[in-house]
């Protein structure tokens, strides 16, 4: 997530309240809104993730750690970290796990430079009270998709840019010829 300089305290003080607030636990149970990662092996990469991105020198927010009393199974806290630079890996790979990484920025063209400061673009999100100018950086985002103002594209061809995909699926047509081999043939007069 990139914040603007001037939000970020305030926002990232508000989202470690909506992080502490979720019930982690049996995923049968109503009142849990997050049950566990997959498997051992997922738990044990994110924790590995997390401890890197704290060498790296991140800052842990809130989170980080397995949820006290819940033993059995393979369950993570709601992890922000904030201080979060763009180069380092938690900010480059996806973790696949409740980790939320924080970056500032100072200006459009810096949020842009670090969005696509990345080898990967499968889809992204730009929030602004001047839709105009969320558009404007919209279309700078090289990402498959994006969502400006909680607006997704819709019926739109699914797919990434970069190393997030080749092709596109779904949205009629467009859809189609990801599964098509054009082929050219010159055919003499």
């Amino acid at each position: 997530m990139l914040l603007p300089d001037r939000l970020h305290d305030e926002f990232v003080e508000r989202l470690v309240g909506v992080a502490r607030g979720v019930q982690v636990g049996d995923p049968t149970d109503a009142e849990v809104q997050m049950g566990p990662l997959i498997s051992r092996q997922q738990r044990d990469r994110v924790e590995a993730d997390v401890a890197a991105a704290l060498a790296d020198g991140a800052t842990l927010a809130t989170g980080g750690r397995r949820p006290p009393g819940l033993d059995t199974g393979f369950y993570y806290e709601p992890t922000i970290l904030t201080d979060v630079d763009a180069d380092s890996r938690i900010a480059q790979e996806e973790v696949f796990g409740p980790v939320l990484a924080i970056l500032r920025y100072g200006d459009d063209d810096d949020a842009v430079s670090i969005a696509n400061n990345s080898q990967y673009g499968l889809s992204g999100a730009v929030w602004g009270d001047d839709v105009d100018r969320a558009v404007a950086v919209a279309r700078r985002v090289r990402t498959g998709q994006i969502a400006v103002n909680g607006c997704i594209p819709g019926d739109a061809p699914f797919g990434g840019f970069k190393q997030s995909g080749l092709g596109r699926e779904g949205g009629g047509l467009p859809g189609l010829h990801r599964y098509m081999e054009p082929k050219a043939i010159g055919i003499p007069a």
